[in-house]
């Protein structure tokens, strides 16, 4: 049997354009503040067995439909001003993620991905959903909500943005297949999360505080009065569907902007790997990596972290993911 563990959730939105449902107030002046969409691009959990505290949680406008010419060792550098705020759309949608390499056995990553050696690309933040709308444009869809039956969505991911929560690992899979990726193999999310010193960390070989989104506060608990770790309240935990209240990504001291810890990366430029959201990952037994903002030692340390007790099915406020791709010569 598959031992239950923590959850992680999060949520995106994009530029300018309309929400997808009506967000409260808590939700609204954080969804307006975040810009475009960059790339394409996770995946889930359930009511896991719960670290101290509280279960774990869980661009452009169609910017990441090209392509840049890379170098197998070039890296995305944060893309924000002076002030720390992300770069407009405009500024977005543009060739960041390397220069040309000089060796003739050039290859490709989507825009908004970064290489990890020769083979293949993942993304370089948590991703965020834009909605595919039947007259072929899209707006943003609050990453505080799941997804709904018959909504069609896509990844991005870019700096600035509030990450998808709530989501499922099916979800997750399909959303990166929308924006020409997929999610990544197990392997390739360990390898791309320790980079290529190989650190159980992607900073470095010990854990660090605050380098990483991983010092949080249970917005369970703080939603749900009286909800303890004790075993009489494990049946507390998703009932109700209180996993996936929408209030719990929102709370300040839990989810954070992607590139907002910009400590927590390595050489390849990969950005919150650990902590923040889980990462589902292409495991059709169900896996996500990494932990979340309030645990990141339970399942494993660091690059480690590994969950294995939901199916591709499960869903709640932790769970989030990001995407890979294969390089391209094109």
């Amino acid at each position: 049997m598959r031992v239950l563990r923590n959850t992680a959730v999060a949520i995106a939105a994009v530029a300018t354009v309309a929400l997808v449902m009506p967000a409260p107030s808590w939700a609204t002046k954080i969804l307006s503040s975040q810009v475009g969409d960059l790339g394409k691009a996770k995946r889930p959990l359930s009511r896991a067995i719960r670290t101290k505290g509280a279960t774990q949680k869980a661009s452009p406008l169609r910017l990441d439909r090209g392509r840049t010419g890379i170098d197998a060792t070039s890296a995305l550098i944060g893309l924000t001003n002076e002030t720390g705020n992300p770069l407009p759309t405009s500024a977005l949608n543009t060739d960041f993620l390397g220069s040309a390499s000089t060796s003739p056995e050039k290859r490709f990553c989507p825009t908004s991905m970064v290489p990890i050696g020769q083979s293949y690309c993942i993304d370089a933040y948590e991703a965020a959903l834009l909605q595919m709308l039947p007259d072929g444009s899209e707006q943003s869809w609050s990453p505080y909500h799941q997804l709904r039956e018959g909504i069609k969505v896509r990844a991005i991911t870019g700096p600035g943005l509030v990450p998808q929560g709530y989501i499922s690992g099916k979800e997750a899979a399909a959303s990166c297949k929308q924006s020409g990726k997929r999610l990544c193999k197990p392997e390739e999310w360990q390898k791309a999360c320790m980079g290529p010193k190989r650190t159980l960390f992607p900073y470095g070989a010990e854990r660090q505080a605050n380098k990483c989104n991983d010092h949080g506060r249970s917005s369970m608990q703080f939603y749900n009065q009286g909800l303890t770790d004790r075993p009489e309240d494990s049946w507390k935990w998703g009932a109700n569907g209180n996993m996936l209240d929408p209030r719990l990504n929102a709370l300040e001291g839990t989810l954070a902007k992607t590139g907002e810890h910009p400590e927590c990366t390595n050489e390849y430029g990969v950005f919150d790997m650990v902590g923040n959201l889980h990462e589902w990952v292409d495991d059709p037994w169900g896996t996500f990596n990494g932990g979340y903002y309030l645990d990141t030692h339970l399942n494993g340390d660091g690059c480690a972290y590994r969950t294995t007790a939901h199916d591709m099915s499960h869903k709640d406020y932790s769970t989030g993911f990001r995407c890979c791709a294969d390089m391209s010569d094109e």
